[in-house]
């Protein structure tokens, strides 16, 4: 029996940004940051749900409502002006974790492993729905950071990470001699039958991981969170404006490099508008799985 016998999309609610956040035109972050008058067109906020033969996993868990209901969600003073301008949230009453779930015919209290792609607060949110059985997986290279003096103006909102019941699991991938994930040469083995890896892809946030999944009756897919904002800005090298400049530029390098080595997988991003329309077709052309 194939290990992974369905993967599907749900968004918890949207988000718009800068459109120097979305793809870096060289100028410094604070500059555009604090001058940028645009936003750019409401996106998705991805969440992936993976039926393993072994329970329900989570690629990332969203938004979290009360970032909009909640005054005091966000901090004040100079923290709190950085986060009004990088971005603005639309989470309606039924865009929660555990709504979306349920509308694509899911139980949050199934869910066995959530996976975070990096610890911002767009892909927390559902900490505080999942069953505390649950196993979190956040790379420990990330989850160092959360303690660090300046960790909110890093995008990392301790009150909101460390959840009451919460426990992580600090994951750091180990070297692998498996050339079918070259150019990548570390990878943790997620539910330990080679069905779902996670692969380190430092850039935007320190300790950001992408998710491969691979298997019998699935096309190749790549879950990369925040890498990049679409596959076309990614195929051109068209980097985020957020993170470190060399380091998305190597990560997509080694992305691009492991997609020309598997031209049937399918790169699916965050925010990407364009992703349920590449999960639906990716599954239908590949004719064993429903979509």
């Amino acid at each position: 029996m194939a290990p992974i016998k369905q993967v599907t999309v749900v968004s918890t609610g949207t988000v718009q940004i800068r459109p120097e956040h979305r793809e870096t035109n060289g100028t410094p972050l604070m500059w555009w940051l604090n001058t940028s008058r645009r936003w750019t067109e409401p996106l998705p906020i991805n969440v992936y749900v993976i039926e393993h033969a072994s329970g329900l996993v989570l690629f990332d868990t969203g938004q979290d409502r009360r970032s909009v209901t909640d005054p005091c969600y966000f901090p004040g003073g100079a923290a709190g002006h950085i986060y009004r301008r990088l971005a603005t949230f639309d989470v309606p009453a039924g865009a929660t974790l555990t709504y979306r779930l349920r509308s694509a015919g899911y139980d949050i209290a199934d869910v066995r492993v959530a996976v975070l792609s990096h610890l911002h607060q767009d892909h927390i949110g559902g900490l505080r729905e999942l069953p505390r059985t649950a196993r979190v997986l956040v790379a420990a290279s990330e989850l160092a950071e959360v303690d660090k003096r300046f960790a909110a103006f890093a995008g990392l909102l301790r009150e909101h990470i460390h959840v009451p019941g919460v426990t992580f699991t600090a994951v750091t991938p180990q070297r692998v001699d498996d050339p079918a994930i070259a150019p990548f040469t570390q990878a943790y083995d997620v539910m330990g039958d080679g069905s779902l890896l996670l692969l380190p892809t430092p850039g935007h946030t320190p300790g950001s991981m992408s998710l491969l999944l691979r298997g019998a009756g699935l096309p190749p897919m790549l879950l990369v969170g925040d890498v990049t904002y679409d596959v076309r800005r990614l195929a051109a090298d068209r980097i985020p404006g957020v993170g470190d400049a060399a380091g998305l530029h190597e990560t997509t390098r080694r992305v691009n490099a492991l997609a020309a080595r598997h031209p049937s997988m399918q790169i699916l991003a965050a925010h990407d508008p364009a992703a349920a329309g590449l999960l639906a077709t990716a599954l239908r052309e590949h004719g064993t799985m429903r979509v």
